[in-house]
């Protein structure tokens, strides 16, 4: 199911799948400054370190080493930029959670992401992958505010849903729903990166924002 607040009704309207095959690495920026110019369109991926953000983004794009993954937790520490075309990019924002770093570096990382998600005049999407088992816990929620206060389409992907029965992952996106009940533009559905369950919902959704969709 994939709902969205202040919308009813499941699955998306009939816009072009785009090919994300075509993701190619172009720059890690570790701050506003050092990201790609402000033109055409992007969608961004955000997650706690531990949600499967980069896994995810590698399911999306059907390339398995695009998005670095590893058994620490954490390892994406900038803005890193990938093209799709000349327009239009996915962004792998860094992870927060168990990423074992200083506080210092955390803060930093939580200022250029603000900045980023206020300032960022190409972004047209979030992406915010979590841990089915373990959703909205603070970075979560601060996310929801984020993008909330800056007017951004967000769409929850409740990752790891092949860890739960069938039964457990509709409670779940229940719960979700109602969470976003009184926020605009923000869709959720569930997702496994690992089994690639609603992997083509995902695609859709957020080919849907980089063509300027609802």
């Amino acid at each position: 199911m994939i709902t969205a607040g202040r919308r009813s009704g499941s699955g998306f309207g009939d816009g072009t799948m785009r090919d994300f095959s075509t993701a190619t690495y172009t720059v890690s920026a570790p701050g506003m400054r050092h990201c790609p110019p402000d033109s055409g369109r992007e969608v961004a991926f955000a997650g706690r370190s531990n949600a499967g953000k980069s896994s995810t983004l590698n399911a999306i794009t059907g390339r398995r080493g695009l998005a670095r993954t590893g058994k620490t937790p954490g390892r994406t520490q900038a803005l890193n930029f990938f093209a799709l075309d000349e327009d239009t990019r996915l962004v792998d924002l860094p992870g927060f959670g168990f990423a074992r770093v200083p506080e210092k570096m955390r803060e930093a990382w939580r200022r250029t992401i603000d900045a980023y998600l206020r300032e960022r005049r190409s972004l047209c999407g979030v992406v915010l992958v979590m841990d089915i088992r373990h959703p909205l816990k603070d970075f979560e929620q601060q996310m929801l505010t984020w993008c909330g206060e800056a007017g951004v389409p967000l769409h929850i992907l409740l990752n790891k849903s092949d860890k739960l029965s069938r039964g457990q992952v509709a409670r779940v996106e229940r719960m979700l729903e109602q969470a976003i009940a009184g926020q605009p533009d923000c869709t959720v559905q569930a997702f496994s990166a690992l089994r690639r369950t609603g992997l083509e919902a995902a695609r859709l959704r957020i080919s849907e924002l980089l063509d300027g969709g609802p």
